[in-house]
C-alpha cells in the first residue's frame, strides 16, 4: 500500500492506495466513526458491485451500514438531488462531528463533498474512490460541487476530505472506457508539471489500462503526490498554481456542454480532447513547437481516448464552442485565462486570450482531419 499525505495547516489526511481497502474498510475508517451506523452514498452501480464487501466489513467491527444509492451519471449532480440528500442525512441524525462515505466515482465524490459541506456548517466525509479518475484526482483536493443550468460545477465549496481510501481492486469492474476516461487525468499530470512522468507514461500506460496492479499502484501515487504537492500550495485556487490543474478543462467543458452532459462525452474524454486542443492552441501561439503538440495528441490516441473534434460530430461552429466557455468558473473580471503549454511538463496560464482567436481556432479543428 502507498500513502500520500496532502499536508494543510490543521487538516492534513492521508491517501491510502493499494488493494483490499474496502475489504478492511471499517478497521481503516475506525478512528473517525463516532456512531455504529454508518451513511454511505453510493450510486447504483458501484452499490451493486462492492455494498456487500462493505457491509461485511462494517458488521465485523459491530458497525450498521446506512446506504443511501442514487442512479448513476452526471445528472445526479444537481440542487433536486443535493437537497434530498442532505435531508436524508439530517434523517439520520448525521452531527457535525460525524463522518459520511462517499463510494463512487467523481458524481459521488463531489456531490456527497458539497453535501457535507452545506451540513450544520459542514461535517466530515471520506472519500472511497472507485474510478481511475476519481483516485488520481477528483477524490483529492477538497473540490465539491453540484452542476447548474448554466454550466458544469458552477455551485461547490471546498471542503477537504478527513481520509481517502483508493482500492485499486474496484477498478476491477469499471468499464474499459471509464477506465480510459481516466486514464486521461493520468496523462494530464505529466503533460502538465512531469515530462518524466509523461515518458513513464507512454512506456506504463497500456500496463495502467490493462489493470495491471504494480502500475496501477505506481501510477496512481505519482498523480496523487502531484496533486498534494500543488493543492498544499494553493488550497482554493487563489495564486494560480493550483488553476494549472485544469490543463484541458476548459476547452474539454465546452465540448461536454456540446454534448449535453451525456455519455455521448465522458468528462475524461473530454479532458483528454480538451488537452490536445490546448496543445494545438500553444502551437499556434507559438508557445510550444508543433511536433510535441501531436506528441500528446499521439498518446491520448494510443489510450484509445478522442484525439480529434471533428470525430464527436457536432454541428456547432467553433463561436458557439467559446461560447460555452464563458460560463466558465474561472471567469474573472470579464477574461477567461487558458492553461496552455511551453513544453510537455511547462504549463502556464495564460490571461491574454481572445475568444475571437479560440473561436476561429476551434472553427479549423472542426474542419480538420
Amino acid at each position: 500500500m502507498a500513502v500520500v499525505p496532502v499536508e494543510l495547516d490543521g487538516r492534513s489526511y492521508e491517501v491510502r492506495i493499494g488493494t483490499g481497502l474496502l475489504d478492511n474498510l471499517a478497521a481503516q475508517c475506525e478512528p473517525l466513526l463516532r456512531k455504529p451506523q454508518i451513511p454511505i452514498v453510493a450510486d447504483a452501480n458501484v452499490h451493486e458491485h462492492w455494498a456487500g464487501s462493505v457491509d461485511k466489513a462494517c458488521k465485523t467491527l459491530g458497525r450498521k451500514p446506512a446506504w443511501y444509492v442514487l442512479p448513476s451519471g452526471e445528472a445526479e449532480k444537481s440542487w433536486s438531488r443535493l437537497e434530498h440528500l442532505t435531508d436524508w442525512l439530517l434523517a439520520h441524525g448525521v452531527e457535525r462531528g460525524d463522518h459520511v462515505l462517499a463510494l463512487g466515482g467523481g458524481v459521488v465524490g463531489d456531490l456527497t463533498g458539497f453535501a457535507c459541506a452545506i451540513l450544520k456548517r459542514g461535517c466530515g466525509f471520506i472519500q472511497l474512490p472507485t474510478t481511475l479518475l476519481a483516485q488520481v484526482d477528483s477524490s483529492v483536493g477538497g473540490k465539491t460541487a453540484i452542476n447548474s443550468s448554466t454550466g458544469k460545477n458552477l455551485v461547490g465549496a471546498f471542503h477537504q476530505p478527513s481520509l481517502v481510501l483508493a482500492d485499486l481492486g474496484t477498478l476491477d469492474t469499471l468499464p474499459d472506457r471509464e477506465m480510459r476516461a481516466g486514464y486521461a487525468e493520468v496523462l494530464k499530470y505529466g503533460i502538465l508539471g512531469d515530462a518524466d512522468f509523461f515518458s513513464w507514461c507512454e512506456n506504463h500506460g497500456t500496463a495502467m489500462l490493462k489493470r495491471d496492479t504494480h502500475a496501477l499502484e505506481t501510477g496512481v501515487a505519482a498523480c496523487v503526490a502531484a496533486k498534494a504537492r500543488v493543492v498544499a500550495e494553493d488550497e482554493r485556487e487563489t495564486s494560480g498554481v493550483r488553476a494549472l490543474l485544469n490543463l484541458g478543462h476548459t476547452f474539454g467543458h465546452a465540448l461536454e456542454a456540446e454534448a449535453g452532459f451525456s455519455d455521448k462525452l465522458l468528462h475524461g474524454e473530454g479532458v483528454a480532447l480538451g488537452m490536445v486542443l490546448a496543445a494545438r492552441y500553444s502551437a499556434r501561439r507559438g508557445h510550444l513547437s508543433a511536433s510535441e503538440a501531436e506528441r500528446v495528441a499521439l498518446a491520448i490516441d494510443a489510450a484509445g481516448l478522442p484525439s480529434e473534434i471533428s470525430a464527436l460530430e457536432f454541428d456547432c461552429s467553433g463561436q458557439k464552442l467559446a461560447g460555452h466557455m464563458l460560463h466558465d468558473k474561472k471567469m474573472d473580471a470579464g477574461t477567461l485565462p487558458f492553461v496552455l503549454l511551453r513544453n510537455i511538463g511547462a504549463a502556464f496560464l495564460a490571461r491574454d486570450v481572445v475568444m475571437n482567436d479560440v473561436a476561429t481556432f476551434l472553427d479549423e479543428q472542426l474542419q480538420a482531419h
